[in-house]
């Protein structure tokens, strides 16, 4: 029997209604029933700046705390003049610290990124991937690219599209797959 896991979801689009969080909850609602989804807000941090890591905002703290004990990570954002949103990427920032207690360290993760056009957040995908490798989190190989975002929902946010739904449920089942490869060396390097 597969152990559950829980995964940190990052969404990179803050708007409430934003494509981005549809997206996310349709692939929770699709993943194999393992895996429980806690997703973590990022709108309410402030800028990382080390000048404040000797006596840091109370919202750090709380993001890093919700954010170690996840079993994975999975990352669903929109592209932003070709990368990541500044929001994300503070996300990404103010978990890499203090230097040597990253959250992110050895926690297996994935990224989906999408856009309205055909390209499907091909920038944003990479430089996402860019950062998070440095992180030292192990990524999912696959790659998930979700274009045309707007019109894969309807008026009540539901996922309408059945090919993006089946690539979605693949995908979540290929995630699901590479957590329990990943996940048990990540929790035996913690304990030691």
């Amino acid at each position: 029997m597969t152990q559950a896991r829980t995964v940190a979801v990052l969404v990179g689009s803050l708007r409430k209604d934003s494509v981005s969080r549809k997206l996310a909850r349709a692939f929770a609602a699709l993943a194999p029933a393992n895996l429980k989804f806690d997703f973590v807000e990022i709108g309410g941090l402030p800028h990382f700046d080390q000048d404040l890591e000797s006596d840091p905002p109370a919202q750090w703290t709380a993001f890093r705390a919700r954010i170690a004990p996840a079993d994975a990570v999975l990352f669903v954002t929109p592209e932003f003049n070709r990368s990541v949103p500044g929001a994300l990427k503070n996300a990404i920032d103010v978990g890499s610290r203090p230097y040597g207690q990253s959250v992110w360290n050895g926690k297996p993760g994935a990224v989906i990124s999408l856009s309205p056009g055909g390209v499907g957040g091909f920038g944003a995908n990479h430089h996402l991937r860019q950062s998070l490798v440095f992180l030292n989190v192990p990524l999912l190989s696959q790659e998930a690219y979700v274009g045309g975002a707007f019109s894969l929902f309807d008026d009540a946010g539901e996922l309408v599209n059945e090919s993006t739904t089946d690539f979605l449920r693949a995908y979540a089942v290929a995630f699901a797959e590479w957590i329990e490869r990943i996940a048990p060396a990540a929790q035996a390097r913690k304990a030691a």
